[in-house]
């Protein structure tokens, strides 16, 4: 309570700061870009030859924002804008002499790293969520959604259709943009837009904006959007409605399961239906991820599971409004991966669902999802329900509330006697505070589950703020979560404690409390452009209060001017061990206190190169042993077409006697061709001994229309050991098709 009070306190105190520091008004007039109808279309081929380049708004004064916030860019950049009844015209002139850096043609591959120009839109004016379109100077498309707690980047999920076309002069090139209102979701009559715009320089290592956003946050930070002002109110886009659907043909062999191999044929649908300028349907029916790329394997060298983020599109699509909750990727009431996977999480049939998503008006926010998954052997049907509000508050801040539901329609010899599996409920509600200039984060959240015959022990609470600028960022963060809080659609990381000695898992509860200290400093004319200095802590309580783990994590890292890097860091680690465990398959590590520190350094070397390599060496006391690991990648290109990736891993784990000791690969290249940016083939090896298997990926891709693509898969999976031996294989090939009525 003392911390909550001592939160609102600084909110209280900050907002009257934060006003006078940055106010939206008067920084969205500093910011303004003035949109006129066009009097003709505009034919999109990289050449401003239209009527309507010769009368647009040029804005041309963009700022630094990487390597530092200071300063003009060493490239001019010109942007106009336009429309008319279909579409929003945007033009880039990006003057640059010499052959411009794209590492791939990849769609999809975000705005870093390449040559190219960004616009971030925001049509409800909120500051807290909007588009973001990338476009390389080769023609390679981006797009995504943007959301306000959006921490950990951007994931390039969100799938739309627009035009673009890009074309290189001797002392610039061009990029050419039209993006249809009907994928825009916005406020018929309203004529303010936020808006902003990105150029990336690679060649100077360069990332500007047009406006001044500071270089402690992100480019894409809606706080910082200028003004898109119409000439007129836009009317309503009208009707959207979209339906793709897909046909798929696999031939698959399980020699693990002692399955023969069959080929079958499968069709499915998904479609995309505008109920309003603002709000969305998305349904599908059968649905087929077969295409999505494998997950990327790890070595895991902590008692817990591994969190693998989602990569299934329409679960992506949208996503902020459920999954940002809690922690994620820590401690999060919703995570779609666990929807269409058994207990033992083994693929289970989806039959088909729906999500309704979008804005009611300028300040709320929905998210509505039913998920059907079917039976596959002895496992039931079930049936998952999310619902989630975001309500905007003040100049950038959120309240939340949510509800998710699963449903296990068990037979009654299956609820008698597992009753606790028949169906979970999880609810709370949460409060994001962000001040004006993003410098202040405030944070409370309740979460409460549901499941038969618990009636305690069920809560999860966190709580905490952050404060960032350009010289300093802090985060204190503390959560209570209780031994039966039950996550049937979301995920805990500490929750489950596996039992070595037993072969069981038991649930445990827990505390914790983070705080992080960070110090930057940015030298003027030297080939160094920042220096970081971290510190985190980390603590965890059992639930009577007891001492569980403690981890201390120091850590240097100074970035070059030419991409370069070089990272150094200390950890210290004391824990109580609850159960055994063992890391090698010999006798476990017994229940005791464990003390152990370890070191790393870590050197990136220049991304724009042909050739470039990450290397990082960390040893030192594990438990009651020693460990000693290597990795690195090495990252060969013919730009813009070829890019071959070498990953490697390698621990030596050393325990006393007969605790064993145990050495684990993991070897992972990757090959990608682009023949251009419609025509891709990409290789995914993998070879991890921790997890006895060797994964070949291999995914052939044609775009032949528009969002409209043709996928070729070979998976092949086998042993490590023995060597080679096989455990299933599958080919796919699969047509989709993207049909506007």
């Amino acid at each position: 309570m003392r911390l909550i009070v001592l939160i609102a306190l600084l909110i209280l105190l900050n907002n009257n700061s934060a006003a006078q520091i940055v106010n939206v008004e008067n920084f969205q007039k500093e910011y303004q870009v003035h949109i006129a109808h066009s009097p003709a279309p505009v034919t999109i081929d990289g050449i401003l030859d239209d009527s309507t380049w010769a009368t647009a708004e040029k804005k041309t004064d963009f700022f630094m924002k990487f390597p530092t916030d200071e300063g003009k860019p060493a490239s001019k950049t010109v942007v106009q804008l336009s429309y008319d009844d279909k579409f929003l015209y945007v033009a880039f002139t990006c003057y640059d002499s010499g052959k411009s850096i794209i590492q791939s043609l990849k769609r999809d591959i975000g705005h870093l790293d390449n040559d190219g120009v960004g616009i971030i839109l925001d049509p409800q004016n909120s500051h807290t969520n909007g588009f973001f379109f990338a476009l390389n100077a080769m023609n390679a498309q981006s797009e995504d959604q943007i959301s306000l707690g959006q921490q950990d980047g951007l994931t390039w999920s969100w799938n739309n259709k627009w035009f673009s076309a890009t074309k290189k002069y001797n002392d610039r090139w061009v990029a050419e943009i039209a993006i249809p209102f009907k994928s825009l979701r916005y406020p018929p009559g309203n004529n303010v837009w936020g808006i902003n715009f990105i150029r990336v320089d690679m060649k100077h290592n360069q990332y500007s904006g047009w406006t001044h956003v500071p270089t402690n946050f992100r480019i894409y930070n809606m706080g910082y959007t200028g003004s898109l002002l119409w000439d007129k109110a836009l009317p309503t886009p009208g009707k959207n409605v979209v339906m793709i659907p897909y046909v798929t043909s696999n031939i698959q062999g399980d020699k693990e399961n002692h399955l023969s191999g069959k080929a079958f044929v499968s069709a499915g649908l998904d479609s995309k239906i505008a109920l309003s300028s603002s709000l969305n349907l998305d349904l599908t029916l059968n649905p087929d991820f077969s295409q999505v790329e494998v997950d990327r394997q790890v070595t895991n060298l902590t008692r817990f599971d591994i969190f693998l983020p989602e990569k299934r599109s329409f679960f992506l699509e949208n996503s902020d409004i459920f999954g940002e909750y809690g922690i994620p990727g820590l401690m999060t009431p919703f995570y779609s991966r666990r929807i269409g996977l058994d207990k033992d999480n083994n693929p289970v049939p989806i039959l088909g669902g729906a999500r309704l998503s979008g804005n009611l008006n300028a300040t709320t926010r929905i998210g509505i999802m039913n998920m059907q998954t079917g039976a596959k052997g002895s496992y039931s049907p079930e049936n998952y329900t999310a619902i989630s509000i975001n309500k905007n508050v003040l100049a950038r801040s959120v309240w939340k509330v949510y509800f998710l539901n699963r449903e296990n329609f068990q037979t009654s010899t299956q609820k008698k006697s597992d009753p606790i599996d028949a169906w979970g409920r999880n609810a709370g509600t949460s409060f994001d505070y962000i001040s004006r200039d993003g410098k202040w984060n405030g944070w409370y959240s309740f979460h409460h589950s549901f499941k038969p015959g618990i009636t305690d022990e069920n809560n999860f609470q966190e709580t905490g703020f952050s404060f960032n600028t350009k010289k300093f960022a802090s985060t204190f963060e503390l959560a209570s979560l209780g031994t039966n809080y039950y996550t049937d659609m979301g995920y805990v990381q500490r929750i489950n404690n596996y039992d070595a000695a037993r072969d069981t898992t038991i649930r445990v509860g827990f505390k914790h409390l983070f705080t992080s200290w960070s110090y930057f400093m940015y030298p003027k004319n030297t080939a160094i452009a920042r220096h970081s200095l971290k510190f985190e802590t980390y603590s965890v309580v059992n639930p009577n209060n007891s001492f569980n783990e403690s981890d201390l994590n120091l850590s240097y890292t100074s970035e070059l001017n030419n991409t370069s890097f070089i990272k150094v860091a200390l950890l210290h680690n004391e824990l109580d061990l609850l159960f055994p465990i063992s890391f090698t398959g010999a006798t476990p590590l017994p229940v005791n206190r464990y003390k152990y520190s370890q070191a790393a350094v870590t050197y990136n070397s220049d991304t724009r190169k042909l050739f470039s390599y990450t290397i990082t060496y960390s040893g030192g006391q594990f438990y009651n042993g020693n460990i000693s690991s290597l990795l690195g990648d090495i990252t060969l290109r013919s730009r813009p077409h070829f890019n071959l990736v070498l990953q490697a891993e390698y621990d030596k784990l050393s325990f006393p006697g007969r605790y064993g000791s145990s050495e684990l690969f993991l070897l992972s290249p990757k090959a990608e061709y682009n023949f251009n940016t419609k025509v891709s083939w990409t290789t995914f090896l993998q070879y991890n001994t921790q997890a006895n298997n060797f994964n070949i990926n291999s995914r052939f891709q044609y775009r032949f229309k528009p969002m409209s693509d043709l996928y070729l898969v070979y998976t092949d999976n086998y042993y490590t050991t023995p060597f080679m031996q096989n455990k299933n294989r599958a080919i796919v090939l699969k047509v989709n098709y993207w049909l506007n009525l």
